[in-house]
């Protein structure tokens, strides 16, 4: 990475543009009226994704960023579950029927910390509430040091087809400064239980950035996760910020690689592992080819959602859980944050909505952009623009912070059609947040942009 946009871009806090407007811009105006409203007006042929979330671990990962609690009474833990099917039914009735399902994605914390039964119950509540199609994609988050023989036998009667493990870093250093211990033993025991199991799609999680971590030891766990042979991988850059996940401050700071070497870390990785065949799609993740991510990217068709890249071509994600994320057509919602205030609203025959964003037509237009830009490195203007009846050359007007990078040479502007310059994709966020009209650079909540 050349110096200078090191020093320019580097240390700028940017959002993964997993939404736009991002989760920061909600607010209480958009509450439980709004979202059973949105949910009834829902057309009859709209099909939906349905996001789980399960905010319980075993112990905390210093580096985590998810919304998590720690628990050590199974009671807990099905208390919440029967919550959770409360309001997957109460979801249902205000829509009025059984909407159709293509992707369903438990997400943590620790999804597979609840028991085999219930989790087949919560399943069979989805499938009662919704019609599941048979084809949809089942994805489950994975803790491969918890994973047990019978969960991996209940996901599998309950037709799960894909699975995200954890790994993040196999070096012992790496993974004692972040209270993380997991051996390749442990996640090569996992992954042969799933494909016993017939769950053949399989997710390795990796970051970089991490206290200790450098080049050859990302290599490293390159190199042991690919004789595991997961068929995709997201790589993420560690986000440290203990202003606001306070369990951060155990991480020393003076150990944390800087922008320059994250950028090495990221690229050493990428580079791996397109060597050893895998297509990368987007900024971080990786494909076999033939993968139906890898298509989705070969056929422009990619998406990006709350999960990071996607196939799922659908426009309404139902959120379900303490501090889930919803996205209809109207816009977005998210549920009470603190696990106690979510159960009370359930409990009460309430929607647990906290707060949420209504999306304006330059909102929609603005979300186009930057997804594409996010998921092909290049956006035409002229085309999205004409789609929402909007003019490219204000667009690029009112794009201020487009005009250094284009004279830097991260961004080429070819008429009405930008694209980032190969030797600058891991901007592509510096170039998608030229568009976001609502950033607020004061606000420092999101990872470096390196």
């Amino acid at each position: 990475m050349r110096a200078d946009l090191a020093a320019s871009y580097g240390e700028e806090r940017l959002p993964r543009y997993t939404s736009y407007p991002t989760a920061p811009h909600f607010s209480p105006a958009i509450g439980e009226g709004a979202y059973a409203q949105w949910l009834a007006e829902l057309p009859a042929a709209a099909s939906a994704s349905l996001y789980l979330h399960v905010p319980f671990c075993r112990e905390m990962c210093w580096y985590c960023g998810c919304h998590t609690q720690i628990v050590r009474r199974d009671g807990l833990v099905a208390a919440y579950l029967r919550t959770l099917r409360s309001e997957i039914a109460q979801v249902s009735e205000t829509i009025g029927r059984r909407i159709k399902v293509e992707h369903i994605h438990f997400g943590g914390g620790t999804p597979t910390i609840m028991a085999p039964e219930a989790f087949a119950e919560l399943m069979a509540a989805m499938r009662q509430a919704f019609f599941v199609l048979p084809s949809a994609e089942i994805a489950v988050e994975i803790d491969p040091r918890t994973l047990t023989a019978a969960m991996v036998e209940a996901m599998r009667l309950s037709g799960v087809n894909r699975a995200s493990l954890g790994v993040q870093s196999f070096d012992p250093v790496v993974q004692r400064a972040i209270n993380r211990v997991q051996s390749l033993e442990q996640t090569a025991s996992v992954v042969d239980m799933l494909q016993r199991a017939g769950i053949n799609g399989i997710n390795f999680d990796l970051i970089y950035g991490l206290p200790h971590q450098t080049v050859a030891s990302c290599l490293d766990t390159v190199r042991r996760s690919l004789e595991l042979g997961p068929d995709r991988f997201s790589v993420f850059g560690y986000a440290h910020v203990p202003a606001f996940k306070r369990h951060q401050r155990m991480i020393n700071e003076a150990v944390l690689p800087d922008g320059l070497a994250r950028h090495d870390q990221a690229c050493a990785i990428a580079n791996a592992l397109k060597e050893a065949g895998y297509v990368q799609i987007g900024l971080d993740h990786f494909a076999r080819p033939g993968d139906s991510m890898a298509v989705a990217f070969e056929q422009r068709t990619l998406r990006r959602n709350f999960q990071g890249y996607t196939t799922d071509k659908g426009e309404v994600l139902l959120g379900f859980g303490a501090s889930a994320i919803g996205h209809l057509p109207q816009g977005y919602v998210q549920n009470e944050v603190q696990i106690g205030a979510y159960a009370q609203s359930i409990a009460a025959g309430h929607l647990a909505t906290a707060k949420g964003y209504g999306l304006t037509g330059d909102d929609r237009l603005r979300a186009d952009i930057i997804e594409r830009i996010m998921c092909e490195f290049s956006a035409d203007l002229g085309d999205i623009c004409a789609r929402h009846g909007a003019e490219a050359g204000a667009m690029l007007k009112s794009a201020s912070r487009l005009k250094p990078l284009i004279s830097d040479g991260v961004v080429r502007l070819d008429g009405d059609r930008i694209a980032v310059a190969k030797d600058s994709r891991f901007l592509v966020r510096s170039v998608a947040a030229a568009f976001d009209a609502h950033l607020d650079p004061a606000k420092q909540l999101h990872s470096r942009a390196v």
